[in-house]
């Protein structure tokens, strides 16, 4: 059997420098060569994510970083997503994430999208200032498992709340796990709103959002 560790090593350190253009061409190379889809994805591409997660995570690489390996990754999925297909292979599970109503910011709602895609999780991200009809529907027509939300402001931590208690009264509290986050949430807040899960950074909360699907 063909040993591709050298693409899967390419490809990983070329995510973690944010060269999107040439992990296009490395993708496609080990393609050619024959490296299965899944390999591609998990060895390479994932691990490279998992690299650049743990770094953030220490203070070794900050947001600038991340978004830029965000990117790479996207070229890359975009590539690699025709074989991943072909190969009938599917995502672990679906979440759904938004940052709540009244509040504009997405730079770490995108980050924490960014490292549960790297996970191996497909992500239905409903966008900023995001009331609870919408996130009811999507919640109820999708067979997706964990819901981020994310607030960046202490005048929309009570969002989270009210989409928690909406989730309630619609009868979907049950059917899924709510993780909450952002800079002005903490772990008592989260425990006071009825979440199940808060985490202080993007790559804690992929690790958390990955252990729903164990």
């Amino acid at each position: 059997m063909a040993d591709f560790t050298e693409n899967f090593n390419e490809i990983s350190e070329l995510l973690q420098k944010g060269k999107a253009k040439d992990i296009v061409v490395a993708v496609q190379k080990a393609l050619d060569a024959g490296a299965p889809a899944q390999d591609i994805l998990e060895k390479g591409l994932i691990a490279g994510m998992n690299i650049i997660g743990g770094k953030f995570k220490r203070g070794e690489v900050f947001v600038p970083e991340v978004l830029i390996a965000a990117r790479a990754m996207n070229n890359a999925s975009v590539t690699l997503k025709p074989a991943l297909i072909q190969a009938g292979v599917q995502p672990v599970g679906k979440a759904i994430i938004c940052t709540v109503k009244g509040d504009l910011h997405d730079i770490g709602k995108n980050l924490v999208k960014m490292m549960i895609e790297g996970k191996g999780i497909e992500v239905l991200d409903l966008g900023v200032d995001c009331g609870d009809e919408k996130i009811i529907n999507v919640v109820r027509d999708s067979d997706a498992k964990v819901l981020c939300l994310s607030a960046l402001l202490t005048t929309t931590m009570m969002a989270l709340k009210d989409t928690i208690d909406a989730l309630k009264s619609a009868g979907l509290r049950d059917k899924i796990k709510v993780m909450v986050g952002g800079a002005p949430v903490t772990q008592s807040f989260a425990d006071e709103i009825g979440a199940d899960a808060y985490t202080p950074d993007a790559a804690g909360a992929a690790e958390v959002c990955r252990a729903f699907y164990n």
